[in-house]
Protein backbone atom coordinates (compact mmCIF):
# COMPACT_ATOMS: atom_id res chain seq x y z
CA UNK A 1 0.00 0.00 0.00
CA UNK A 2 0.94 3.20 -0.51
CA UNK A 3 2.30 5.07 2.39
CA UNK A 4 0.96 8.44 1.09
CA UNK A 5 -2.52 7.15 2.13
CA UNK A 6 -1.40 5.66 5.54
CA UNK A 7 -0.32 9.67 6.46
CA UNK A 8 -3.68 10.91 4.41
CA UNK A 9 -6.09 9.46 6.86
CA UNK A 10 -3.23 10.06 9.41
CA UNK A 11 -3.38 13.59 9.15
CA UNK A 12 0.38 14.01 8.58
CA UNK A 13 0.47 15.13 4.86
CA UNK A 14 0.64 18.93 3.96
CA UNK A 15 -1.98 20.50 2.18
CA UNK A 16 0.18 20.57 -1.27
CA UNK A 17 1.12 17.25 -0.98
CA UNK A 18 -2.42 15.84 0.07
CA UNK A 19 -3.58 17.54 -3.56
CA UNK A 20 -0.81 15.51 -5.41
CA UNK A 21 -1.99 12.61 -4.09
CA UNK A 22 -5.61 13.26 -4.88
CA UNK A 23 -4.85 14.54 -7.93
CA UNK A 24 -3.00 11.06 -8.93
CA UNK A 25 -5.46 9.05 -7.59
CA UNK A 26 -7.51 10.44 -10.58
CA UNK A 27 -5.34 8.88 -13.22
CA UNK A 28 -3.58 5.72 -11.42
CA UNK A 29 -7.24 2.94 -10.84
CA UNK A 30 -4.80 0.82 -8.70
CA UNK A 31 -3.98 3.63 -6.43
CA UNK A 32 -7.46 4.78 -6.40
CA UNK A 33 -8.52 1.42 -5.41
CA UNK A 34 -6.43 1.10 -2.00
CA UNK A 35 -7.22 4.60 -1.45
CA UNK A 36 -11.04 3.68 -1.19
CA UNK A 37 -10.23 0.11 0.32
CA UNK A 38 -8.14 1.96 3.27
CA UNK A 39 -11.00 4.67 3.39
CA UNK A 40 -13.50 1.90 4.19
CA UNK A 41 -10.92 0.10 6.62
CA UNK A 42 -10.42 3.08 8.62
CA UNK A 43 -14.42 3.58 9.11
CA UNK A 44 -14.87 0.18 10.33
CA UNK A 45 -12.17 1.18 12.83
CA UNK A 46 -14.57 3.52 14.47
CA UNK A 47 -16.01 0.71 15.51
CA UNK A 48 -13.35 0.43 18.36
CA UNK A 49 -15.40 3.60 20.39
CA UNK A 50 -18.25 0.90 21.24
CA UNK A 51 -16.07 -2.10 22.23
CA UNK A 52 -15.99 -1.81 26.06
CA UNK A 53 -13.38 -4.21 27.27
CA UNK A 54 -10.15 -3.80 28.06
CA UNK A 55 -8.82 -7.05 26.73
CA UNK A 56 -10.94 -5.88 23.40
CA UNK A 57 -9.27 -2.46 23.10
CA UNK A 58 -5.66 -3.42 23.61
CA UNK A 59 -6.29 -5.68 21.03
CA UNK A 60 -7.68 -3.06 18.39
CA UNK A 61 -4.99 -0.75 19.56
CA UNK A 62 -2.25 -3.48 18.38
CA UNK A 63 -4.12 -3.88 15.13
CA UNK A 64 -4.31 -0.11 14.05
CA UNK A 65 -0.09 -0.22 15.08
CA UNK A 66 0.46 -3.02 13.04
CA UNK A 67 -1.52 -1.90 9.92
CA UNK A 68 1.56 0.27 9.01
CA UNK A 69 3.68 -3.12 8.46
CA UNK A 70 3.95 -4.16 4.95
CA UNK A 71 3.18 -8.06 5.97
CA UNK A 72 -0.53 -6.72 7.27
CA UNK A 73 -0.78 -5.09 4.90
CA UNK A 74 -0.33 -7.37 2.15
CA UNK A 75 -2.54 -9.54 4.26
CA UNK A 76 -5.58 -7.64 4.77
CA UNK A 77 -5.82 -6.24 1.14
CA UNK A 78 -10.20 -6.49 0.89
CA UNK A 79 -12.61 -5.40 3.33
CA UNK A 80 -14.17 -7.85 3.80
CA UNK A 81 -10.39 -9.18 5.45
CA UNK A 82 -10.45 -6.20 7.53
CA UNK A 83 -13.92 -7.15 8.72
CA UNK A 84 -12.76 -10.38 9.65
CA UNK A 85 -9.89 -9.54 11.27
CA UNK A 86 -11.44 -7.13 13.77
CA UNK A 87 -15.00 -9.71 14.23
CA UNK A 88 -11.72 -11.76 15.40
CA UNK A 89 -10.61 -9.10 17.93
CA UNK A 90 -13.26 -7.78 19.60
CA UNK A 91 -14.80 -11.48 20.38
CA UNK A 92 -18.07 -11.21 22.19
CA UNK A 93 -18.49 -7.77 21.76
CA UNK A 94 -19.33 -7.80 17.88
CA UNK A 95 -22.72 -7.62 17.92
CA UNK A 96 -22.78 -4.37 19.93
CA UNK A 97 -20.16 -3.31 17.28
CA UNK A 98 -22.64 -4.24 14.88
CA UNK A 99 -25.41 -2.19 15.95
CA UNK A 100 -23.18 0.46 16.96
CA UNK A 101 -21.81 0.63 13.05
CA UNK A 102 -25.61 0.40 11.67
CA UNK A 103 -26.22 3.56 13.70
CA UNK A 104 -23.10 5.53 13.35
CA UNK A 105 -21.03 4.55 10.73
CA UNK A 106 -22.74 7.01 8.25
CA UNK A 107 -21.60 9.67 10.77
CA UNK A 108 -18.23 9.17 10.74
CA UNK A 109 -17.59 8.25 6.90
CA UNK A 110 -16.20 10.98 4.94
CA UNK A 111 -16.47 11.44 1.46
CA UNK A 112 -13.32 13.19 -0.67
CA UNK A 113 -14.20 14.99 -3.80
CA UNK A 114 -11.46 16.66 -6.20
CA UNK A 115 -12.50 18.92 -9.40
CA UNK A 116 -9.77 18.25 -12.17
CA UNK A 117 -8.35 20.99 -14.19
CA UNK A 118 -11.00 23.02 -16.63
CA UNK A 119 -14.07 21.76 -14.70
CA UNK A 120 -16.51 22.83 -12.12
CA UNK A 121 -18.86 20.79 -9.82
CA UNK A 122 -22.38 21.62 -8.37
CA UNK A 123 -22.83 19.31 -5.12
CA UNK A 124 -25.68 19.13 -3.07
CA UNK A 125 -25.02 17.85 0.87
CA UNK A 126 -26.75 15.46 3.09
CA UNK A 127 -28.84 18.75 4.64
CA UNK A 128 -29.69 19.70 1.02
CA UNK A 129 -26.79 22.21 0.84
CA UNK A 130 -25.62 23.33 -2.20
CA UNK A 131 -22.00 23.85 -3.13
CA UNK A 132 -20.44 24.86 -6.28
CA UNK A 133 -16.65 23.41 -6.83
CA UNK A 134 -14.25 25.34 -9.05
CA UNK A 135 -11.30 23.62 -10.79
CA UNK A 136 -8.85 22.14 -8.57
CA UNK A 137 -10.61 22.08 -5.92
CA UNK A 138 -11.01 19.73 -2.99
CA UNK A 139 -13.96 19.15 -0.57
CA UNK A 140 -14.22 16.51 2.47
CA UNK A 141 -17.50 16.46 3.97
CA UNK A 142 -19.14 13.79 5.74
CA UNK A 143 -21.89 11.38 4.44
CA UNK A 144 -24.37 11.85 7.36
CA UNK A 145 -23.76 15.18 9.50
CA UNK A 146 -23.63 14.74 13.03
CA UNK A 147 -26.34 15.82 15.60
CA UNK A 148 -24.27 19.03 16.79
CA UNK A 149 -22.77 20.85 13.53
CA UNK A 150 -22.55 20.61 10.09
CA UNK A 151 -18.37 20.86 9.46
CA UNK A 152 -16.87 20.43 5.83
CA UNK A 153 -13.05 21.17 4.62
CA UNK A 154 -12.39 22.86 1.49
CA UNK A 155 -8.78 23.58 -0.59
CA UNK A 156 -9.32 25.58 -3.60
CA UNK A 157 -12.35 27.48 -4.19
CA UNK A 158 -15.93 27.08 -3.27
CA UNK A 159 -19.33 28.57 -3.12
CA UNK A 160 -21.85 27.48 -0.60
CA UNK A 161 -25.78 28.10 -0.38
CA UNK A 162 -26.37 26.75 3.00
CA UNK A 163 -29.76 24.94 4.18
CA UNK A 164 -31.01 26.89 7.19
CA UNK A 165 -30.85 25.27 10.77
CA UNK A 166 -30.44 27.41 13.65
CA UNK A 167 -30.40 24.52 15.61
CA UNK A 168 -27.03 23.20 14.04
CA UNK A 169 -24.62 25.61 12.66
CA UNK A 170 -22.63 24.87 9.35
CA UNK A 171 -18.98 25.21 9.66
CA UNK A 172 -16.54 25.43 6.41
CA UNK A 173 -12.82 25.04 7.48
CA UNK A 174 -9.97 26.39 5.27
CA UNK A 175 -6.19 27.06 5.59
CA UNK A 176 -6.67 26.44 9.62
CA UNK A 177 -9.79 29.71 9.38
CA UNK A 178 -12.94 28.31 10.73
CA UNK A 179 -16.25 30.31 8.56
CA UNK A 180 -19.44 29.47 10.64
CA UNK A 181 -22.76 30.12 9.40
CA UNK A 182 -26.73 29.30 9.89
CA UNK A 183 -27.48 29.95 6.40
CA UNK A 184 -26.37 31.92 3.78
CA UNK A 185 -24.73 32.26 0.75
CA UNK A 186 -20.93 32.95 0.42
CA UNK A 187 -17.69 32.29 -1.88
CA UNK A 188 -14.31 31.25 -0.17
CA UNK A 189 -11.42 31.27 -1.77
CA UNK A 190 -8.41 29.37 -0.67
CA UNK A 191 -6.20 27.62 -3.35
CA UNK A 192 -3.34 25.90 -1.43
CA UNK A 193 -0.46 27.52 -3.55
CA UNK A 194 -2.03 31.01 -2.24
CA UNK A 195 -0.75 32.69 0.90
CA UNK A 196 -3.97 34.07 1.87
CA UNK A 197 -7.51 33.28 2.11
CA UNK A 198 -10.75 35.55 0.78
CA UNK A 199 -13.91 34.58 2.07
CA UNK A 200 -17.38 36.65 0.63
CA UNK A 201 -20.51 37.01 1.75
CA UNK A 202 -23.14 37.39 -0.55
CA UNK A 203 -26.71 36.50 1.65
CA UNK A 204 -27.14 36.54 5.36
CA UNK A 205 -24.31 36.56 7.90
CA UNK A 206 -21.25 34.68 8.35
CA UNK A 207 -18.22 34.03 11.42
CA UNK A 208 -14.81 33.74 10.16
CA UNK A 209 -12.36 32.66 13.01
CA UNK A 210 -8.52 33.64 12.28
CA UNK A 211 -6.18 30.02 12.53
CA UNK A 212 -4.87 30.68 15.73
CA UNK A 213 -8.34 31.22 17.30
CA UNK A 214 -7.70 34.48 18.89
CA UNK A 215 -10.20 36.85 16.54
CA UNK A 216 -13.03 36.84 14.80
CA UNK A 217 -15.15 39.05 12.93
CA UNK A 218 -18.63 38.90 11.37
CA UNK A 219 -19.45 39.88 7.63
CA UNK A 220 -22.18 41.89 6.60
CA UNK A 221 -23.51 40.84 3.13
CA UNK A 222 -21.52 42.37 0.14
CA UNK A 223 -18.26 42.27 2.29
CA UNK A 224 -15.04 40.29 2.28
CA UNK A 225 -12.41 39.52 4.97
CA UNK A 226 -9.11 38.45 3.35
CA UNK A 227 -7.12 36.57 5.70
CA UNK A 228 -3.46 36.28 6.03
CA UNK A 229 -1.24 34.78 8.96
CA UNK A 230 -2.83 36.47 11.81
CA UNK A 231 -4.28 39.40 10.01
CA UNK A 232 -7.45 39.77 9.02
CA UNK A 233 -8.91 42.84 6.60
CA UNK A 234 -12.37 43.32 6.01
CA UNK A 235 -13.42 45.42 2.98
CA UNK A 236 -16.07 45.99 0.05
CA UNK A 237 -16.82 43.00 -2.36
CA UNK A 238 -15.70 45.28 -5.68
CA UNK A 239 -17.45 43.51 -8.40
CA UNK A 240 -20.22 40.93 -7.60
CA UNK A 241 -19.69 39.00 -11.15
CA UNK A 242 -16.16 37.35 -10.38
CA UNK A 243 -18.59 34.72 -8.67
CA UNK A 244 -19.99 33.92 -11.83
CA UNK A 245 -17.76 31.16 -12.15
CA UNK A 246 -20.52 28.65 -10.64
CA UNK A 247 -22.17 29.45 -13.85
CA UNK A 248 -19.69 28.33 -15.86
CA UNK A 249 -18.18 32.28 -16.41
CA UNK A 250 -14.83 33.70 -16.02
CA UNK A 251 -15.60 37.47 -15.09
CA UNK A 252 -13.03 40.11 -14.71
CA UNK A 253 -13.22 43.92 -14.24
CA UNK A 254 -10.45 46.14 -14.59
CA UNK A 255 -8.06 43.21 -13.47
CA UNK A 256 -4.08 43.97 -13.85
CA UNK A 257 -3.35 40.95 -16.21
CA UNK A 258 -0.88 39.52 -14.39
CA UNK A 259 -3.38 38.50 -12.06
CA UNK A 260 -5.28 36.88 -14.60
CA UNK A 261 -2.52 35.15 -15.36
CA UNK A 262 -2.00 33.62 -12.02
CA UNK A 263 -5.88 32.67 -11.96
CA UNK A 264 -5.82 30.91 -15.55
CA UNK A 265 -2.64 28.97 -13.88
CA UNK A 266 -4.47 27.51 -10.75
CA UNK A 267 -7.67 26.95 -13.25
CA UNK A 268 -6.42 24.90 -16.08
CA UNK A 269 -3.53 23.67 -14.34
CA UNK A 270 -0.72 25.45 -16.44
CA UNK A 271 2.45 27.29 -16.39
CA UNK A 272 2.14 30.88 -17.91
CA UNK A 273 6.23 32.69 -18.28
CA UNK A 274 5.43 36.16 -19.18
CA UNK A 275 9.03 37.15 -20.74
CA UNK A 276 7.82 40.87 -20.47
CA UNK A 277 7.38 41.98 -16.97
CA UNK A 278 5.04 45.56 -18.21
CA UNK A 279 2.72 42.78 -19.59
CA UNK A 280 1.43 41.47 -16.51
CA UNK A 281 0.64 45.38 -15.52
CA UNK A 282 -2.04 45.91 -18.38
CA UNK A 283 -5.51 45.93 -17.14
CA UNK A 284 -8.42 43.65 -18.71
CA UNK A 285 -12.32 43.91 -18.67
CA UNK A 286 -14.06 40.56 -19.84
CA UNK A 287 -16.09 37.44 -19.23
CA UNK A 288 -14.77 33.89 -20.76
CA UNK A 289 -16.71 30.82 -20.21
CA UNK A 290 -14.80 28.45 -18.66
CA UNK A 291 -15.19 25.58 -21.64
CA UNK A 292 -12.89 28.27 -23.85
CA UNK A 293 -10.13 26.78 -22.62
CA UNK A 294 -7.05 28.44 -21.27
CA UNK A 295 -5.57 28.73 -25.08
CA UNK A 296 -8.78 30.40 -26.15
CA UNK A 297 -8.94 32.93 -23.46
CA UNK A 298 -5.52 33.88 -24.16
CA UNK A 299 -6.01 34.95 -27.25
CA UNK A 300 -8.79 36.69 -26.54
CA UNK A 301 -7.04 39.10 -24.65
CA UNK A 302 -4.48 38.94 -27.50
CA UNK A 303 -7.17 40.85 -29.45
CA UNK A 304 -7.14 43.67 -26.52
CA UNK A 305 -3.60 43.91 -25.29
CA UNK A 306 -0.24 42.86 -28.29
CA UNK A 307 1.48 40.19 -26.98
CA UNK A 308 3.15 37.09 -28.30
CA UNK A 309 1.50 33.26 -27.64
CA UNK A 310 4.13 30.29 -27.37
CA UNK A 311 3.42 27.00 -26.75
CA UNK A 312 5.30 23.97 -25.02
CA UNK A 313 2.69 20.93 -25.42
CA UNK A 314 5.52 18.67 -23.99
CA UNK A 315 6.37 21.05 -20.41
CA UNK A 316 3.04 22.36 -20.59
CA UNK A 317 4.18 26.05 -20.54
CA UNK A 318 2.81 29.08 -22.39
CA UNK A 319 5.35 31.76 -23.06
CA UNK A 320 3.94 35.36 -23.44
CA UNK A 321 6.44 38.28 -24.42
CA UNK A 322 6.04 40.91 -26.48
Amino acid sequence: MDERILKYFGEELSSADRLALLRQIEGDDELRKQFIEYKNMNSLLSLSDAVNSDADQRSLKTFRSRLKTKKLQMLAVRIVGYAAIIALLVGGTWWNAEHFFSKQMSATALNTLYVPAGQRIKLTLQDGTGVWLNSRTTITYPVVFNKNERRVSVEGEAFFEVTKNPHKPFIVTSQGVDMKVLGTKFNVDSYSNENELKTSLIEGSLQIMSPDKQKSVILKPNEQVTVKGSSMNVSPIAHIEQFLWIKGIYSFTDEPLGNILKKLELYYDTKIIVEDPSISSWVYTGKFRQSDGVNEILRMIQRIHKFKIQKDEKTNEIRLSI
